[in-house]
Parts: C-alpha cells; structure tokens; sequence
C-alpha cells in the first residue's frame, strides 16, 4: 500500500512539474495623451476613447483574470505621454502625429500597430468682440496654442501655407480646457487647436478664422496606436488582444446607426455632445475611426517626419519604414472579416479601388 502510495506521489510531482506554470499576473498600462474636462478619465474623437468609455479591453479580458486592464491620462497631451513612454510608465498609448515622432527621434522604441482617430481637422477661432478675419489678423495678438501635441504640427504647416510663422503671434502655451477658459474670458485673442475650442464658436465667445475641414489631406490631424517595443516583444499574445479589441470598438464606432450613442459615449469626457456632432458633422463615422495602416497613413507620417526636421521641432531625421507594425492588425482584420471595410486612402489622400490592400 505505501509503495503504490509512493508511486503515485511521485507520478503527481512528475505531471506537476511537466505542466506548464500559471501565467504571471499582467497590467496593461493603456494611456491617452489627453484627459477629460475637470479630470476625468474620459476622452472622445477616436475607437480607442470608445473602448475606454464602453469597456471593449476589459470585455476582450474578462475570460483571463491574470490580464488587467489600467487607464492612464496625460493632462499634459503628447509630451507627458512621451516622458511616460520613455521610462517605461505606460505600455500602450494612443498619441498624435508629431508628439510620437519626436519620441523616436529621441530613440524611445515604439511601434505603431494601428490608426486610432483619424482625418481630423484643425480650428483657428478668435475672440468673437475683436475685428479679426484672418489669421493674419491675429499677427502680434496672444493666440492660446499648445506646444509639441497633435495639432502643432498640422497649424505650422497651415502657418506656412499663408506667409506666417509662430514668431508672428504671442503664444501662450495652455492645454484645450485652459485654452478655451481664457478665451472666454479674454485673457487671450485667439486659438490654434482643435475640437474643444469648438465650444467656444457654440457659448458665443469665439468667432472662426480659419478651419481644415474639407481642405487637402496634409492639413489633416492622425493619431496612432503605439506600443513599446519591449512590451510588444515580451506580451505579443496580449497586444494581439488589445488591437483585436481596438478593431471592435472601431467597427462599432464606425457604425452610423450608433452616431448618437457614440457621441453620448465620448461625452463622459465632459466635451458636449453638440462638439461632437459639429467636429464630426458632414464626415462619415468610417471616414474617422478607420483603424487601417493604409498607404496614406504611411506617407502621412514620413512627410510629418520630414517637416518636423525642417521646422526644429526634432534634431534629426528618423525613418518610419519599419516604425510600423500591421500584423496584429491585419490578424483582426481577418479574424472579424473587416478586411474590407473601411475605405483604403492612397498616398494622395484619394481612395484606393482594391480595399483588400488594407494594410499593405
């Protein structure tokens, strides 16, 4: 009896150690550079805002308790997201076009591994009691503009287009809610930014001057999804998971019947619904919330790259070939039978016929 006890002791410790262990508990650190009206842990405008608001992350993890899911906001936009990045206080984090080329031509190893919030414009108000028209009207004028975010690079390059550069305006760093504030109450002239100052133009304070809403493609605002590199290598099955969730939350984003339900969504950041509507108004849902790496997005970034060497705002040049990383999108993709959905943008800007080149 002890002998048969002893061998199957010893059977057990064998399949025991021939298991494989249990996986080590995991947070995802997942961030925004930006964050809701008074704090809140909210933001709207892309797929990713729609995850945090409707839970698609946690929901996509709700079947592996060792996976957790923790949001991270940056009042401070881009440049806080960056210092994050950079010493390795968040792992995924969506971000816009000029703040993530700077971090790589700081050599912060990231990759992007989809388009999160989209083909967005720019806005230029002034204060509605001043006889200003233009945005050389402003010229001299304190102009409320944050430095080194998603819209810097895009209002620089609008500034160029007319003959004008930052040195010609007073600028006054603040971030949108501040921007909007001091507007209102006169503390500032103007604004170059982007969907908050709307509510300006709505509470009657602030009159527009200029806007790239229905203007060519490079005066266009893209934001991306990026992961550390470190994080991608060591977690592959989890990003996998994230984006898989990303893709979900920008199908049902993209969907026109949810419009209301999206923008009522977003508004848990404390932004109005009426922003929204107006931001997004004559645009389609998929026009905006379009995850694809496609050719467009690709070129975006390579002549963002450029110009940001051109007008100092990095030091030197960076290559944005292999910054990419279309894989686990492309499993979603195929997984969810969306190769074929969203509208695939040439490097141009204009459709492509073949949408099932949609991240090639």
């Amino acid at each position: 009896m002890k002998r048969t006890l002893s061998r199957l002791l010893v059977a057990a410790l064998a399949l025991a150690a021939a298991s494989p262990a249990l996986a080590e508990p995991l947070t995802v650190r997942v961030g925004f550079a930006g964050i809701g009206a008074d704090n809140r842990p909210y933001v709207g405008g892309s797929p990713q805002a729609t995850a945090r608001a409707l839970e698609f992350y946690e929901k996509e993890f709700a079947d592996d308790p060792n996976v957790k899911v923790e949001w991270v906001f940056f009042r401070g936009e881009g440049p806080a997201a960056n210092e994050a990045l950079a010493t390795n206080q968040i792992d995924i984090v969506t971000i816009g076009d000029l703040p993530s080329i700077v971090h790589r031509a700081g050599g912060v190893k990231t990759k992007i591994i989809a388009a999160d919030g989209v083909h967005a414009p720019v806005y230029i108000v002034a204060r509605s009691d001043l006889d200003i028209k233009t945005i050389a009207d402003l010229k001299g004028r304190k102009v409320g503009f944050h430095r080194g975010v998603s819209s810097h690079l895009t209002i620089s390059r609008v500034l160029a287009n007319q003959g004008l550069t930052e040195k010609d305006f007073k600028l006054v760093s603040l971030n949108p809610s501040d921007q909007v504030a001091a507007l209102a109450s006169k503390d500032i002239d103007g604004i170059f930014g982007s969907t908050a100052l709307l509510r300006n133009i709505q509470n009657g304070t602030g009159k527009f001057v200029y806007t790239t809403r229905g203007q060519d493609k490079p005066f266009q605002r893209n934001n991306s999804l990026v992961v550390r590199e470190d994080f991608e290598q060591a977690h592959p099955e989890v990003v996998q998971r994230v984006v898989n969730a990303l893709v979900k939350s920008a199908r049902w984003s993209s969907d026109e019947a949810n419009r209301r339900a999206l923008f009522e969504a977003w508004a848990r950041s404390g932004t109005p619904i009426s922003v929204y509507e107006a931001d997004f108004e004559g645009d389609p849902l998929k026009y905006r919330n379009s995850p694809l790496i496609d050719p467009y997005i690709r070129a975006h970034f390579e002549v963002q790259a450029k110009l940001a060497k051109e007008f100092g705002l990095i030091r030197r040049d960076i290559t944005v070939d292999d910054w990419f990383e279309p894989k686990y999108l492309e499993a979603a993709l195929k997984a969810q039978g969306l190769q074929d959905y969203w509208t695939v943008y040439a490097p141009d800007g204009k459709p492509v016929a073949a949408a099932t080149a949609a991240t090639r």
